[in-house]
């Protein structure tokens, strides 16, 4: 297979020069996004707006310019994200938004809108048959995200407690997904109802096409009937209570082959590019209220069509790279009786594991593991 190519810039830029956010708009250009057809196309860009009380996101400044280029190419660009699985400040559109506005996200600062791709609740969704998939046939993607005539990933690449690091194949197939799609890449089972939390509306009973809920008259509480319970996680959208959760999770490697699925089902038969900032690199998600010490350097800016070979090029960088000290690597490794593993994921964090994903994203042809770097000045 012919090696995918992905463009690389540091984060370096000269005194009274121009800066990060123009370095951004050459290194995509030379990456080839000019050949993407966009004049008059409706044009999502995928991010993470950031936890309240996170910093450690992608600042605004660098969806501009991602925006600012679709726009001079003819597109109409927005930016986008769909809820949260679990509670928290972006669990809903009107919170999300919220959230994302605090954190610097509006269509001021960004220059386009901000839509939340799965509605209101995390119910808006579209089923996408998934080409070559194992574990799933068919994944439920934002709707607003499907509308869209190009897709374009703007990643922070950091670690994360589960999954080693978040990259381009997280923020897509995870991000992506609906409320009900996440519950379909973390559990393989059906939801438990919390009787103080339920308030007894029945707004979730609506949502199930099954009967796999059932309202108890005497309680006023919703129930389970898991005889008839599919797992779809439609359930989740409809509650504004937290009541409901999926507590049979399903384990990493399994969860990372789903989540390489779900990125699959984004991008097939439609225009695609991809851009990964390795910034900030916290240990744990931008889904945290809050971001621990980088564990290693600023590396640089990284982009390229195909989102496998991106996050691939972009472990390889922080492999090669030098860990912070002060920081959760850094104090494990300090550790006595550490066992060196050669790689700062799973040295950071020992019980995640990434492997698995960019192994399966290659089998199912999401892209490929080989790539030529190329060096942007």
């Amino acid at each position: 297979m012919e090696k995918s190519k992905v463009y690389f810039s540091d984060f370096r830029t000269i005194a009274f020069g121009d800066g990060l956010p123009a370095k951004l708009k050459k290194l995509i250009r030379k990456a080839g996004i000019d050949a993407l057809d966009m004049d008059g196309k409706f044009v999502a860009i995928k991010l993470h707006f950031g936890e309240l009380g996170n910093i450690s996101y992608l600042r605004p400044n660098y969806a501009r310019a991602v925006a600012d280029v679709v726009k001079e190419l003819g597109g109409k660009p927005f930016l986008t994200d769909c809820n949260t699985l679990y509670p928290g400040s972006r669990k809903n559109a009107l919170e999300h938004l919220e959230c994302a506005w605090e954190n610097g996200f509006t269509p001021l600062t960004v220059g386009c809108p901000i839509l939340i791709g799965d509605g209101l609740k995390g119910t808006d969704d579209v089923a996408v048959p998934v080409a070559g998939g194992e574990y799933l046939k068919e994944a439920k993607i934002g709707r607003a995200i499907m509308d869209a005539d190009v897709f374009i990933s703007l990643t922070h690449f950091k670690g994360h407690e589960m999954t080693g690091f978040g990259g381009t194949i997280k923020n897509i197939g995870m991000g992506c997904g609906s409320r009900a799609g996440k519950k379909d890449q973390h559990s393989n089972g059906k939801p438990d109802i919390d009787a103080e939390l339920c308030r007894g509306c029945r707004r979730c009973q609506r949502e199930c096409a099954n009967g796999g809920l059932e309202f108890d008259e005497a309680s006023k509480k919703m129930t389970v009937n898991k005889a008839n319970c599919l797992g779809c996680g439609r359930c989740l959208g409809a509650c504004n209570f937290d009541a409901i959760e999926f507590s049979n999770d399903a384990a990493v490697a399994e969860l990372n082959c789903r989540m390489a699925e779900y990125t699959k089902a984004v991008v097939d038969g439609r225009p695609n590019f991809h851009i990964s900032l390795v910034v900030d690199v916290s240990p744990n998600c931008d889904c945290h209220g809050e971001n621990d010490a980088p564990i290693l350097p600023n590396l640089g800016m990284f982009a390229s069509f195909d989102p496998l070979a991106l996050d691939q090029a972009c472990a390889d960088a922080c492999m090669a790279a030098a860990p912070l000290p002060g920081s959760q690597l850094a104090d494990n490794m300090a550790k006595p009786g550490f066992v060196d593993h050669h790689d700062h994921f799973t040295n950071s964090t020992p019980e995640s594991e990434w492997k698995t994903c960019l192994a399966h994203a290659e089998k199912i042809g999401l892209g490929s593991r080989a790539y030529e770097l190329v060096v942007v000045k």
